[in-house]
């Protein structure tokens, strides 16, 4: 029987997928290592698990201890796995840059979760790395795993995902290229395929706000280079201990709004659900495709499941309000029409003077307004149903033949979603701009929008 005897037997031998279609533009074969696989949907398992053990073994962690680690998120669902198993508390230090979800899912399964600011320095007593170090001075029997500096996580790479990648491609791979973060998975990767074969080229992924592309260039650490960015998983404002810059080839910069477009096209296009670093990986991949040879293998790492990041990238309304989303809204309808004014009616304005302004401004549908606010609407179809079967009825006041109000919807709904809101019962949608003005947006201004 193939039976594991706990969860983290189930870390590491991640599927090796091809990419068909973002890829099918290159001159050569892309394949991705896709680890959200491992049980924690994170590579970061790989070197939380080999953390722990190292640490054990060197009598820094003792039964019962606590673990402290500062973590985007990741790192600390594999400690948490490992200490369910092994039987050790946890405490986890972040910050308010990461997605909700990751703070919920370290939760989940029973740590205890500190937030701190994103915009402050590492030396800051309020950093995430401050506090944490402070953490483990102040509690006893703890250990601060600090992933940045210990070995212990590149070599979890060498050991695991370097041969993995090797064995998989048969020894073909030319090129690897990964995301720069605490430098673990790119470096341990890196001095095994390159103790393999020195002529693999290892391609690091970095984040514009990251210092780690001038230090790789220059050998200069300058904070002038750091300033914040929203992307996650990745990018550095400092240089941790796990970075041996000699077996890595290049650097590149992506930017924020490029990884998050890239990975909702890499769930759309190839099925995989994956997190922002995977798309800032491919994005900084297609940046460099004319380096590319027909014969080369190309393998991306990508390090996590789309799952921790529902409410940022994979949410219209978070990617629209960074300007990452290039989607028609509401708003865009109405700047690009001549005729701006709403047209409105009183209640007590007859149904004759509604049929006067739809004739006058070529519309079907105006709303009803009372003190500023609708209270129903009025459609040439209502209207020449109503007028047909009693021709005096135009003379009575519109309330009297009033619809159903149109819906009030933000002032950036996009228009897939005007769309499923404007029926055969209900033509045409509200919303107030930035200066509390109401404009309306019909079926034939929603159908304008698509076909343009």
């Amino acid at each position: 029987m193939d039976i594991k005897n706990n969860i983290l037997e189930t870390i590491g031998n991640t599927p090796l997928i091809k990419l068909n279609k973002i890829t099918k533009d290159f001159p050569c074969t892309v394949l991705a290592k896709v680890d959200y696989f491992n049980p924690g949907n994170s590579i970061k398992d790989r070197m939380a698990l080999k953390m722990i053990e190292v640490a054990e073994q060197e009598g820094k962690l003792k039964p019962g201890g606590t673990i402290i680690e500062g973590t985007s998120g990741n790192t600390g669902m594999g400690l948490a796995l490992a200490a369910c198993v092994k039987g050790y508390k946890c405490i986890f230090v972040t910050t308010d840059k990461q997605s909700k979800e990751k703070a919920d899912i370290l939760k989940a399964v029973g740590a205890e979760v500190i937030v701190c600011p994103t915009n402050v320095t590492p030396e800051d007593p309020q950093s995430y790395y401050s506090v944490a170090k402070r953490l483990a001075k102040e509690i006893p029997n703890s250990y601060h795993c600090n992933q940045y500096d210990n070995l212990a996580n590149r070599l979890a790479h060498y050991e695991s995902t370097g041969p993995e990648i090797w064995n998989q491609t048969d020894g073909k791979i030319t090129h690897l290229v990964c995301t720069a973060g605490t430098g673990g998975t790119i470096t341990g990767t890196a001095m095994y395929l390159k103790e393999k074969n020195p002529a693999i080229q290892i391609w690091a992924i970095d984040v514009y706000g990251s210092l780690l592309t001038k230090y790789f260039r220059t050998g200069e650490i300058d904070s002038n280079e750091v300033h914040p960015y929203i992307s996650e998983g990745f990018g550095e404002d400092f240089v941790p201990l796990n970075y041996d810059m000699s077996v890595i080839d290049y650097f590149e910069q992506v930017t924020d709004k490029d990884g998050a477009v890239m990975a909702r096209r890499i769930a759309k296009e190839e099925g995989l659900f994956c997190g922002y670093s995977a798309g800032s990986c491919l994005q900084g991949l297609i940046q460099l495709k004319d380096k590319l040879k027909k014969d080369d293998l190309v393998v991306c790492i990508f390090h996590d499941h789309g799952s921790r990041y529902v409410a940022k990238i994979y949410n219209d309304q978070w990617m629209m309000e960074r300007g990452f989303l290039d989607v028609k809204t509401f708003k865009d309808i109405v700047s690009g029409r001549i005729h701006k004014k709403l047209i409105t009616v009183q209640p007590s304005q007859t149904v004759a003077n509604a049929a006067e302004l739809m004739k006058k401004y070529d519309i079907e549908q105006i709303p009803i307004f009372s003190e500023g606010e609708p209270i129903g609407s009025v459609s040439e179809n209502g209207l020449f149903q109503k007028i047909f079967s009693n021709p005096d009825i135009k003379h009575a006041p519109v309330d009297t033949v009033m619809e159903r109000a149109f819906p009030v919807v933000a002032f950036d709904t996009p228009v897939e979603r005007l769309g499923s809101l404007i029926t055969k019962d209900n033509g045409a949608v509200l919303a107030k701009d930035e200066k509390g003005d109401y404009h309306i947006v019909t079926k034939y201004d929603v159908i304008q929008s698509l076909t343009k």
